[in-house]
């Protein structure tokens, strides 16, 4: 097994320690997604960019779309959408809106 792959457990210990940082029962707003972004030592593009195709998207960003039922935060990461709606998808889901922050790896 790869040790530096993290494990269901590694992974929800991590979402555990995320939801502590914020201490809400509510939506998140984009201040608190930069906070928490600058806690974890991960560095963006703090430029809000709207989007159209997915062939746009830089190889990870933080989406915020804004789809039928409300708007919400997705994750894109290399050609796949990590939604909490709509799951593990290969496109947007429905939305009127879309916009990214790109996420800059380090090398």
């Amino acid at each position: 097994m790869n040790e530096n792959k993290p494990t269901f457990e590694s992974s929800m210990q991590r979402l555990d320690e995320i939801v502590n940082l914020l201490n809400n029962e509510r939506e998140t707003t984009l201040k608190e997604m930069f906070y928490t972004l600058d806690y974890y030592g991960i560095a963006y593009d703090k430029t809000r960019k709207e989007v159209k195709n997915k062939s746009e998207l830089p190889k990870i960003a933080i989406l915020s779309l804004e789809t039928p039922r409300c708007w919400h935060w997705s994750l894109y990461y290399k050609g796949t959408f990590f939604d909490p709606e709509h799951g593990v998808m290969n496109d947007f889901p429905v939305c009127n809106r879309k916009y990214y922050w790109k996420i800059i790896q380090s090398t």
